[in-house]
């Protein structure tokens, strides 16, 4: 009876890691294909001259570049947006020149 028991212990647990290995890699797949999806759109509005229209609140942000406080920028673009560090650094760059 104990081996039984410890046998499905096992099984389970094998099972449990095998689906969680799986969405993993499922996810990690689909935020890479967002990834290049979002860099082809950037490219196209560049190409096509179209800026991405900002929050209120970009004239703070210029402020603080102007006054060399990038880092401070990039916190207040994240608060405005809600953008995560990487996005906020790439479009606090791109305001910068």
């Amino acid at each position: 009876m104990n081996s039984d028991l410890w046998t499905i212990i096992g099984a389970a647990a094998v099972v449990i890691v095998v689906l969680a290995s799986t969405m993993d890699a499922r996810h990690k797949t689909l935020e890479r294909r967002l990834r290049h999806m979002d860099r082809k759109l950037n490219l196209v509005m560049e190409h096509l001259g179209i800026e991405e229209p900002g929050p209120e609140g970009m004239a703070e942000i210029d402020a603080l570049l102007h006054k060399g406080r990038k880092v401070e920028a990039i916190k207040r673009y994240r608060e405005l947006t809600g953008a995560g560090l990487v996005e906020a650094k790439e479009a606090v760059e791109r305001r910068e020149g």
